[in-house]
């Protein structure tokens, strides 16, 4: 039992996070909806942030810019092998471009606990006209 809480705090399995959108296609100012999956990992864990950003990536300058974002504080634990769904919702900006070959958008979700690493999902969606 030790030994599986010592590889949890390196991020050997510790619990994951996933977002799971309705749909990767959407207009400038159209709300995203979804949900946080939470799984559980070897042994139960406090959970105490879950983020999300939203990033544009322009690919000819190779910058990546935060358009938004938003933020769960909880102080909730995961149990081992337990799977938790939480809401997700974002109201995309109306002054966002359209994707293409030179701009990208993608969702930087991010799993904070109190003792650990950090679990990271990354999710692309398209903005339309």
């Amino acid at each position: 039992m030790i030994l599986r809480k010592y590889m949890s705090l390196l991020g050997v399995g510790s619990a994951q996070i996933d977002l799971i959108l309705s749909k990767d296609q959407y207009c400038k100012d159209e709300s995203v909806k979804g949900e946080f999956h939470l799984k559980g990992g070897i042994v139960e864990q406090e959970i105490t942030r879950i983020e999300c950003d939203l990033i544009v990536t322009d690919h000819q300058s190779k910058e990546e810019v935060m358009i938004g974002s938003t933020s769960l504080l909880t102080s909730r634990k995961i149990k081992n092998g337990h799977l938790e769904k939480i809401p997700f919702t974002f109201d995309l900006p109306t002054e966002l471009l359209p994707s293409n070959d030179k701009r990208s958008y993608r969702f930087k979700t991010r799993l904070t606990f109190s003792e650990g690493v950090e679990s990271k999902d990354q999710d692309q969606i398209t903005i339309t006209e």
